[in-house]
């Protein structure tokens, strides 16, 4: 994906709203069992850089709150989305979540692992928030949809965002924002990088 050619630090929402949307359009796995998630746990751990990142069921009442019900990780060529209350044994999904070999990159990282590891136990490792990356380059969005177009030039939909993300069975339009969300936090991760290359020549 081509990055932005203007190197700006900063784009308001209303420059936002005018953007056109884009979503993830390659292969994605829904995993809903221990057979699938051993399976997808053999094909992450020989990527490099995956994006990261959860959904949760929103909460509306005062002292209201829910676990993640979805962990997605985004290689180069698929995205792979876990239905966490769908599997009973976590211990492969933990062990790419702990490898310090396979970078996972996404937006409020601390507080997503936070949250898991109140239902998958693992020590993370080889976490990156763009945040903070965006931040060293002197960017002022640092937001997904923010970055993703200041970098590239669209707009991601926040439509599903307050939906069941715990139901058994998830509706497309779910499963392409779960998806957009990981693919674009991968994508951002090398754009950032490459921006950095640019500004130091």
């Amino acid at each position: 994906m081509s990055v932005h050619t203007l190197q700006r630090h900063s784009i308001s929402k209303k420059e936002i709203s005018a953007l056109p949307l884009k979503h993830y359009t390659g292969s994605i796995h829904l995993i809903d069992s221990d057979a699938k998630m051993r399976e997808a746990a053999r094909s992450l751990s020989r990527e490099k850089v995956l994006g990261f990142d959860t959904e949760t069921r929103p909460a509306f009442k005062k002292g209201e709150s829910y676990s993640p019900s979805l962990i997605q990780l985004a290689a180069a060529d698929d995205v792979y989305i876990f239905q966490i209350g769908r599997i009973n044994s976590h211990k492969s999904l933990a062990g790419i979540l702990a490898d310090r070999f396979v970078l996972k990159t996404g937006i409020g990282v601390s507080e997503d692992i936070k949250k898991l590891q109140q239902i998958v136990p693992f020590e993370p490792s080889g976490f990156i928030g763009l945040a903070g990356m965006a931040a060293k380059a002197g960017i002022k969005n640092a937001g997904l949809r923010g970055l993703a177009a200041l970098l590239f030039g669209f707009r991601i939909s926040k439509q599903t965002q307050c939906s069941r993300w715990d139901a058994p069975t998830l509706t497309r339009a779910q499963i392409v924002y779960a998806a957009t969300d990981a693919w674009i936090c991968r994508e951002i991760y090398f754009a950032l990088l490459e921006r950095k290359g640019s500004e130091r020549k």
